[in-house]
């Protein structure tokens, strides 16, 4: 089976064109090889999936005849992606959610306009202006 194929079929990809794309990009290794989209897969195979930051490693225990249902994917592959990956998602999660918090976007108008009184008050520019004396 193709490896774009196998992907879809296994759920790693919603769509097979999405599998095609990331397998066009290089986001995929098959035994530690990078593969085009329409390299066959064998059971016992080694497979690199690189999602959302995160490298994924999947072995390949079985070929699925068609596309399988969430609780049916564990039979065709095995997960044996380490711990510290995921671990490294929930840090740049974390270090996203600490530069700017969730839910605040840009300046309203009236926030705008607050910061355009405080920049042109005077009291501000003299204090600059002591400032590089």
């Amino acid at each position: 089976m193709r490896i774009d194929k196998y992907l879809w079929c296994i759920r790693v990809y919603k769509t097979r064109s999405i599998a095609t794309d990331a397998v066009k990009k290089g986001h995929i290794q098959v035994n530690n090889q990078q593969a085009k989209a329409s390299r066959d897969v064998f059971s016992g195979d080694k497979i690199t999936v690189r999602k959302d930051q995160v490298n994924y490693q999947y072995t390949v225990l079985d070929i699925p005849p068609n596309r399988v249902g969430a609780k049916l994917v564990d039979m065709y592959r095995k997960d044996e992606t380490p711990a510290e990956a995921f671990e490294h998602l929930q840090l740049l999660k974390l270090a996203k959610e600490h530069y700017r918090e969730k839910g605040e976007g840009r300046p309203t108008k009236k926030d705008r306009r607050d910061i355009d009184d405080y920049l042109d008050d005077d009291t501000y520019f003299e204090q600059l202006n002591n400032e590089t004396n």
